[in-house]
């Protein structure tokens, strides 16, 4: 019986504030969303420098005959002299045991002829003896690779020292940026979705003034009497997390897996597990923003 009345109480509830609570639906919908958006750049970010802090190395550019580097002086390095800089390399504090890497010059034109292959007249216009040997160094903490460029600069033979994070750094600060924007401004929604189940929940029970005042005299307790208002909230917060998981969804299939498919193999993809994780954890974030807005509401306005 009670339950009966309780429902009865919920669904009076919203057709008397249907515009109120469309509108509520709509926010919690676009807050949610933009909120777990925000939540899957950051995973999506997470993965790409999980996967390129494996993959960056510090590469070591070697003196050819003429190159025009004040430390070569125009002469090349000699076979000794790369087989006493790889020994060094190899004992360098911070440099991953069996990440040195030694490149030819032969080996250079093949992986310069793949990078170009669409570039015919460059390729022609390129011979084996323009390409540097180099060596290719990975690090063990591709945060602190500063140490290993310090000691490899100005060894015999050396003409320049690059590190690879430093061209994907402007990216990845690029997209952390893109993803604190998201979730400031998923926030500013969720605020105020709030405010706005909270006028709703105060509209509501302002109509039905007459009907709680009856149930207080009759002995109701405060949760029996703020039960279909919290119930009214719950149901909003429900119906916008279920449209907000749809956008969730299409943003996967849209934005992430056509991201994926334009970098193939170069980054790594965002999977559907992390997606489920986030539409479960912006519904809940939904239904207890809605329970909260309502109850803080009730306890301030509810006055019979």
């Amino acid at each position: 019986m009670r339950a009966n009345f309780i429902f009865s109480e919920v669904w009076i509830g919203l057709r008397r504030n249907l515009t109120m609570t469309i509108a509520v639906i709509i926010t919690v919908a676009v807050g949610m969303a933009m909120l777990g958006v925000g939540l899957m750049i950051n995973a999506q970010v997470g993965l790409m420098k999980g996967y390129w802090d494996d993959k960056v190395e510090v590469s070591v550019f070697l003196c050819n005959k003429g190159t025009a580097v004040e430390e070569c002086n125009g002469k090349a390095i000699t076979p000794a002299q790369v087989k006493a800089l790889e020994a060094y390399i190899e004992k360098v504090p911070g440099v991953r045991p069996g990440g040195v890497i030694y490149e030819d010059q032969a080996a250079a034109y093949e992986n310069f002829k793949t990078a170009y292959a669409s570039n015919e007249a460059l390729v022609k216009a390129t011979k084996v003896e323009d390409m540097p040997q180099s060596f290719r160094i990975k690090v063990v903490d591709p945060d602190n690779y500063q140490s290993v460029i310090q000691a490899v600069r100005g060894q015999p033979g050396v003409s320049q020292v690059t590190d690879q994070k430093q061209l994907i750094g402007p990216f990845f600060e690029m997209l952390d940026k893109l993803a604190f924007y998201a979730l400031g401004v998923a926030i500013t929604l969720v605020l105020a979705a709030a405010l706005l189940i909270g006028n709703t929940v105060r509209l509501s029970a302002f109509n039905r003034r007459r009907e709680t005042g009856i149930m207080r005299l009759v002995g109701a307790s405060n949760l029996y009497i703020q039960l279909p208002f919290i119930m009214e909230g719950v149901i909003a917060g429900l119906i916008g997390g279920v449209f907000a998981a749809v956008i969730l969804i299409a943003t996967k299939v849209l934005l992430f897996e056509e991201l994926g498919a334009f970098l193939g193999d170069a980054t790594a993809q965002l999977g559907w597990d992390a997606v489920a994780q986030t539409i479960t954890f912006t519904m809940a974030i939904g239904v207890v923003i809605c329970v909260l807005a309502s109850f803080v509401t009730l306890r301030r306005y509810l006055r019979v």
